[in-house]
Formats: structure tokens, sequence, C-alpha cells
């Protein structure tokens, strides 16, 4: 995750609309893109890819929302230790000090398994965003 100052050569548009008023904005500055993940009652977070955005939005549906607010520079929020080992890899692989390798230490486990843990993150903020969608929650 990264913090930078937009100037008012920064370029912005919306890189993914999601459900619930979360997106994902991409902020064109002279050294490259940025990435913002915006939700409602949450403060904001930027990434310098948007794989990585796109897995904090996973994170946040799949826990119905967080605030990184009051956990400082190297918590963790309390919703998404109390969702469980898969989750966590997730939030953790958002971070800059959570690669694949990093995490898999973390737990004992091989890089593998832990790919597979972030994955079942994502499949099931997809089918969350999806029932969003189906009830007409936009």
């Amino acid at each position: 995750m990264s913090q930078s100052t937009p100037t008012p050569d920064d370029a912005e548009s919306t890189y993914r609309e999601y459900v619930l008023g979360v997106r994902i904005v991409e902020r064109s500055t002279p050294d490259g893109s940025v990435y913002r993940f915006e939700a409602p009652h949450h403060g904001g977070a930027e990434f310098d890819d948007p794989e990585t955005a796109e897995l904090y939005a996973d994170v946040y549906f799949d826990v119905n929302g967080f605030d990184e607010s009051k956990v400082g520079g190297e918590g963790v929020p309390p919703a998404i230790i109390q969702a469980g080992r898969d989750t966590l890899a997730a939030y953790f692989h958002t971070q800059s000090y959570g690669d694949i390798n990093w995490i898999a230490s973390f737990y004992g486990f091989k890089p593998e398994r832990t790919q597979r843990l972030i994955n079942r993150v994502r499949k099931r903020a997809a089918k969350i965003r999806e029932g969003a969608e189906e009830r007409g929650l936009n």
C-alpha cells in the first residue's frame, strides 16, 4: 500500500466499480499510475498495482467492510482477524511486506497453499458481490 499526494496534473478515472458504492480509482501521475480503493465509511487505501487493489476490495467484501483508521501502520483490523486464516492471508498480501513467501513462512505453509487461501477469498467476495447485484443493492 502506498500513499501519495495528488497534484493538479494527476488525472483520475474509475478503474473498477463494485456494488454498494465501492470502487477502485486509477490516478495517473508523472511516475505512473496509483490505484485507490474507495468505499463508504472507509478512509481509502492506495496501491501501486490494480491486482492488489482488487484483492483489497475482495477482503473488504469478504468481511462486510472494515476500518483501518485506528489500527496504526502495522495493525490488522479486528474484522479481518476474526474472519479466519484465508482472509488474513489475503489481507497480508495487500500489504507491502506480504508477498506469498512471507505469508507462507508466517503460517508454515507452502506457497501453493497460501495462494489457495487467497483464491478462496477472491471466490467468496465474487459470490457476495453477485448476491448483492441480484438483490439490486447497487
